[in-house]
């Protein structure tokens, strides 16, 4: 009987094929690990990023607000003066206006009594004709008379006479009385043009000083308005809408006021201790709880120079 001979078993090869999975399954492990790092740090960074993103969005809410009073303040010390030059020249052209108006009116009034004394000349010279008229026909009646045949026409002819008599009278009285009106009417007449040239003397005199008023003021205003449209620029449509309506309300036509005294500089009354904190901090604007207007402290006032 033959020997068999069993083939020894190779355990080399197979052992370094059993390695290779093993590789093949740890180097997608560690490259998840080394995955999941890189994302956990991700993760640190996008958490950590937001805060100091945060923290510099509050400084520049700090700075804008900062600006934003100012802005507020030098818009509020720049109205003012134009509001300053436009009192000055705004009393010349209401006086002005008023003498305009007084004019026209006296002119109209002249007009006015220039027609009634015409239609008062044409009375008397109605009336005069009408004398003229009566007279006439009394001369004509007298000569009817030296022909009269009988008694009756003689009476008819003398009653006639006398009715143009008293027609005469008539005429005359109101001749006279149209005369009076109208010597009046011419001397009122006078005392108005004599009073339309003063105001018209005064007229040229006021135009004058308005039209120097502006020349000199012109310039200065334009800068002004120009300097307050460049402060318009730092501030949002909502503050410039509270800042016109405060203005337009307030008599002083002060919007943003200073803080003097420890009391708001548009009403005087006092202000807390911690609403003064809270503007000196300058993180938001703060209205007076009893006008409404803005409040500043020095800070932002000394900001300006």
């Amino acid at each position: 009987m033959a020997k068999t001979t069993s083939k020894p078993i190779a355990t080399s090869k197979p052992s370094k094929l059993a390695k290779k999975p093993v590789a093949k399954e740890v180097a997608p492990a560690m490259a998840d690990a080394v995955k999941s790092e890189e994302v956990t740090e991700e993760k640190v960074m996008a958490k950590v990023a937001p805060k100091a993103k945060s923290e510099g969005a509050d400084d520049k809410a700090e700075i804008t607000i900062e600006k934003k009073l100012i802005a507020l303040y030098s818009l509020q010390q720049v109205d003012s003066q134009v509001d300053k030059i436009r009192i000055i020249r705004g009393e010349l052209p209401l006086e002005v206006q008023d003498l305009e108006d007084e004019i026209a009116g006296l002119e109209t009034r002249v007009d006015n009594h220039i027609q009634e004394t015409l239609v008062m000349e044409k009375s008397i010279a109605e009336k005069k004709t009408s004398v003229k008229d009566a007279l006439a026909l009394i001369k004509k009646y007298e000569d009817q008379q030296m022909n009269v045949r009988n008694n009756r026409e003689y009476d008819s002819l003398t009653k006639e006479i006398e009715y143009q008599n008293l027609e005469i009278q008539l005429s005359e009285k109101r001749a006279k009385e149209f005369q009076i009106s109208l010597d009046l009417k011419k001397e009122e007449i006078g005392s108005y043009q004599k009073l339309l040239l003063d105001r018209k003397n005064d007229l040229e005199i006021k135009r004058s000083e308005l039209d120097d008023i502006i020349a000199e003021t012109e310039k200065e205003e334009s800068d002004l308005i120009k300097n307050s449209e460049n402060n318009k620029q730092f501030i949002e449509d909502r503050l410039l809408t509270a800042y016109t309506r405060i203005r337009k309300n307030a008599r002083n036509g002060l919007a943003v006021v200073q803080i003097e005294r420890d009391a708001c500089g548009g009403c005087f009354n006092k202000i807390p201790p911690q609403h003064q904190l809270d503007i000196r901090m300058h993180k938001k604007i703060i209205v007076c709880e009893y006008c409404g207007r803005i409040l500043v402290d020095d800070g932002i006032v000394n900001a300006m120079h």
